[in-house]
């Protein structure tokens, strides 16, 4: 769908995705290393930087940004963007003051000022034609800072004819293997962690989703890391 029609889709029900974040994303996040370099003579950012591409209504954002991250949220629907920011009034400011909000398309990220590096860089459920998504996963490589992790979350090809839901258009869904091609001329700048099918439960039976985690090497020079993240802060506050 274009822009307008994913308004039209976000503006059809108060949260589409509801609010609780995507609960494989929420797994990968907490598997992550904790303690994250910079590149050498980098200045220390006060948070992990997390860019939220395709970021919808934020769920995922918003989680981030309650777990310690600065976050750079992506989408070109203003309609979701502006759900976003509603959700994010309720919670305490120095959590809202950790979430940036950009309304602009995944595939113009330097023209809207979105370079990196980042300690995170996710994409869920950004379903895209193949050469697009090949160039955006390409460049969200490069945005990567050392140590950094991409998180590639989607509907899996299969689920088109064994799973449930999800996007219909078989030219905009992958696999795996897919993206693991797609990274394939980063070469020894991006190291596969994970590539596999996992089983989300709907509620009529299990979609079948295609998990990618990769990671930056660290040089072996690297400066000094980043202290651990703090607990969770109360949203309440």
């Amino acid at each position: 769908m274009d822009a307008e029609a994913w308004d039209e889709h976000y503006a059809h029900t108060e949260l589409v995705w509801g609010a609780p974040p995507n609960d494989t994303v929420v797994e990968q996040v907490f598997g992550l290393e904790r303690r994250l370099p910079l590149a050498g003579g980098e200045p220390r950012p006060e948070l992990p930087r997390a860019l939220d591409l395709g970021c919808g209504e934020g769920r995922n954002a918003l989680w981030l940004a309650t777990h310690g991250w600065q976050v750079d949220a992506v989408d070109y629907s203003q309609v979701g963007i502006d759900k976003g920011r509603t959700v994010a009034s309720r919670l305490s400011r120095s959590v809202r003051g950790r979430i940036h909000w950009h309304w602009a398309d995944v595939n113009a990220l330097d023209a809207a000022g979105l370079t990196g590096p980042y300690e995170l860089i996710l994409l869920a459920f950004v379903h895209l034609p193949a050469d697009q998504r090949r160039a955006l996963l390409l460049r969200a490589a490069e945005m990567l800072s050392p140590g950094g992790t991409l998180l590639v979350l989607g509907n899996d090809s299969l689920n088109l004819t064994e799973g449930y839901g999800g996007e219909r258009n078989p030219e905009l869904l992958f696999t795996p293997d897919d993206v693991v091609a797609d990274l394939a001329p980063a070469g020894e700048e991006l190291r596969i962690r994970v590539a596999d099918r996992i089983a989300r439960p709907t509620e009529e039976r299990d979609a079948i989703d295609a998990l990618i985690v990769a990671t930056k090497p660290v040089p072996l020079e690297e400066g000094p890391e980043l202290p651990a993240l703090e607990s969770t802060e109360s949203s309440n506050s």
